[in-house]
């Protein structure tokens, strides 16, 4: 098997979501010279919203890491959008930020953003690898339970 994104995805059994339109004034992406900024992507799959509340109250930490793990999957989605359908473009994820909705007492932050990290690497390999940050806040749009953007480069 050849060492592509899409064939990681078809080995894993992983079919991406087609990229969601967006709901307010905003672009769900821009290319500026080699980079891709994905707007920050929520947990809607199938059109219906999944994975909403609060980690750590309404949501357990494995829930969060899911949820994060679907915010990734819309990401990648929009990833090949902006690829024009050929994730084989991307030269390799740079950074991800991980919202994660909760109460002002919860710290586990980065294990819930361990469901996106460590897709884009079981995804991408090396190419996955990237800066992230993870930030608690107090509601999210649609009270999703994870939100998440990205940049990515091309090659």
């Amino acid at each position: 098997m050849t060492d592509t994104i899409q064939a990681r995805l078809t080995a894993l059994g992983i079919e991406l979501p087609q990229a969601a339109t967006p709901v307010a004034n905003y672009v769900p992406y821009m290319i500026t010279g080699d980079l891709v900024y994905i707007s920050g992507q929520v947990t809607v799959w199938d059109g219906k919203m999944h994975y909403t509340g609060k980690v750590g109250s309404d949501l357990s930490v494995e829930d969060g890491q899911q949820a994060a793990r679907t915010c990734a999957l819309n990401l990648l989605a929009q990833l090949k959008a902006a690829c024009g359908g050929n994730l084989d473009r991307v030269e390799s994820a740079v950074r991800l930020t991980g919202y994660v909705n909760c109460l002002s007492d919860f710290t586990d932050h980065a294990v819930v953003m361990n469901g996106a990290s460590d897709l884009m690497v079981d995804i991408m390999g090396e190419k996955g690898k990237h800066t992230r940050a993870a930030v608690g806040c107090s509601s999210l749009p649609l009270d999703s339970a994870v939100e998440v953007d990205g940049i990515f480069k091309l090659a």
